[in-house]
């Protein structure tokens, strides 16, 4: 043999390393196989994206939806409180006389406190309370003989909170203790 007879295997010729036309059909056939082997995975591939796709615009779709209606139990809930106040209004203009309205809205408040209570909204308890930044927000303070330095003298509107959380801070007069002013004497009296 010669010497380029020798150096034929040169890179064109690396495949058909093994030798012989049987290895370069098995070379095809795993080929073949791989690239099969591809494009199954591709489409697998593809086939999981679209269904991820699918999952975000669903899960999206869910959260404004929830957003959107998220309320709607409770809703559903204070619509019979609106109607027994319709009814309390009605009745006092046939009845003529406030005590009819005054009992009605009374119930209805009542109600209405249940439902709220129902979804964890309870009232901030404030009168003869220590006062306390956390509910209760100071709108006056004044001094007073019969309640104690820092604690709530009188409520000016309720507060309230959700589990945990304030909703709303009671706004209240706060007393500042013993004083010579008449004014705290006159607040008291009139609780």
């Amino acid at each position: 043999m010669t010497d380029e007879s020798l150096n034929t295997n040169t890179f064109d010729n690396l495949d058909s390393d093994s030798g012989g036309p049987a290895s370069s059909g098995d070379s095809l056939a795993e080929s073949a196989a791989r690239d099969g082997e591809l494009k199954a995975l591709n489409d697998k591939y593809l086939r999981l994206a679209a269904e991820f796709d699918n999952y975000k615009r669903l899960a999206q779709r869910d959260q404004r939806d929830q957003i959107r209606f998220g309320n709607e139990q409770l809703l559903k809930e204070l619509l019979p409180v609106v109607d027994n106040l319709e009814r309390a209004i009605k009745a006092a203009k046939d009845s003529k006389t406030a005590q009819g309205l005054v009992q009605g809205v009374d119930l209805t408040l009542k109600q209405l406190e249940g439902v709220l209570s129902k979804f964890g909204v309870q009232s901030i308890p404030t009168m003869g309370q220590r006062f306390d930044p956390s509910g209760h927000q100071a709108v006056a303070s004044v001094p007073s003989t019969q309640v104690p330095d820092q604690h709530v003298v009188e409520e000016f509107q309720r507060g309230y909170r959700l589990h945990d959380r304030i909703l709303r801070p009671a706004m209240v007069t706060v007393s500042s203790g013993a004083g010579s002013g008449s004014d705290g004497d006159e607040i008291d009296n009139s609780n």
